[in-house]
């Protein structure tokens, strides 16, 4: 097949740009390579991408409609996985605008830009964030998502609902992914994993907030990939029960699901601390702070939709995913 991957050079994307290039297929990817975070490490992650047969790069934004509409229209796509977006949630209370611009503006082109090409199947990201002030345990996709804490979580359950309403009128095929804190090798430096283990090898302090009383579902990068292929393989189709099972979505039995992909499995804060002192080999120096504005204290995904569609189940344990990132790291930055 021929798949456009947009935010190919981000974090997910070049994983599931690998495995799609591995098994075979043409992957068409674009990114606009900002610099939200060092783009050296977008390009870094590009260079490993570039050499490989079946892979041609855009440089463009997806809010650039006519660029996008280009890409579209010269390369013949069968698929979309659309991973671009302006991600962070402490960021959003500092640029708002830039969440408009990517997850708004960007993901609507997106959805024209399938409607108008006949695309067979459109995978997107979405986030746990949308949980929002949520307090009931697991995270399912049946729970109501109206209460959202950060601008980042209300853009992504904007796409959801953009996302079913091009299903239901033009019935696109479309799958959503809640993804829950992705981490390993190539992460971003703006998460956790990054930021512990760079702050605990130069031996400055970090910044543990809610005093610690964070629990995550922390999930590994290879098995966020492997879920987010094999969603692509398995094409949403029309759904006559989906009534019963989410009432906020009404009369529709559109080609769409929503699922959440997570480990399956919280871990405390404390203790994933613990797992990255373990694999650096050194003790951190703790500041412990408040709860931040956006910020919710627990996430935990049920997958169980996401197992009944594609037999999906996440298998990398904290400490060997936390593992497998230091070693990463230390390598990469010559540690």
């Amino acid at each position: 097949m021929k798949i456009l991957v947009t935010g190919v050079a981000g974090f997910i994307g070049s994983h599931v740009a690998h495995i799609l290039l591995d098994r075979g297929d043409d992957v068409i990817g674009v990114d606009n390579l900002n610099d939200y975070y060092n783009p050296s490490l977008k390009t870094d992650r590009l260079s490993y991408l570039t050499p490989k047969a079946g892979f041609t790069f855009h440089k463009i934004d997806i809010a650039d409609k006519d660029a996008l509409d280009n890409v579209f229209k010269i390369e013949k796509i069968d698929r979309v996985i659309n991973l671009a977006a302006q991600a962070g949630v402490r960021y959003s209370l500092e640029n708002p605008h830039a969440y408009i611009e990517a997850n708004i503006q960007g993901f609507m082109n997106v959805l024209e830009s399938c409607r108008h090409n006949e695309i067979k199947h459109l995978v997107y990201a979405s986030s746990s964030s949308v949980y929002g002030a949520n307090t009931k345990m697991p995270f399912s996709v049946s729970h109501c998502v109206d209460h959202p804490v950060s601008l980042y979580a209300a853009t992504k359950k904007s796409n959801e609902l953009m996302a079913h309403t091009y299903a239901h009128l033009y019935r696109l095929p479309v799958t959503g992914l809640r993804f829950f804190t992705v981490y390993g090798p190539w992460g971003r430096p703006d998460m956790a994993p990054f930021l512990f283990t760079k702050k605990i090898i130069e031996g400055t302090p970090i910044d543990v907030f809610n005093n610690g009383n964070h629990a995550r579902d922390f999930t590994y990068i290879d098995d966020i990939a492997i879920g987010v292929v094999k969603s692509l393989d398995n094409i949403a189709a029309p759904n006559p029960d989906w009534d019963s099972k989410t009432p906020d979505t009404a009369t529709s039995s559109a080609p769409y699901r929503l699922f959440n992909i997570g480990n399956n499995k919280p871990e405390e804060l404390m203790y994933f601390i613990e797992c990255i002192e373990n694999a650096v080999g050194k003790k951190a120096i703790k500041n412990f702070l408040p709860m931040q504005p956006g910020d919710i204290q627990a996430t935990y995904a049920d997958v169980t939709g996401l197992e009944t569609a594609i037999n999906y189940k996440a298998s990398t344990n904290i400490d060997i995913g936390i593992q497998k990132f230091v070693d990463w790291y230390k390598g990469y930055y010559k540690v």
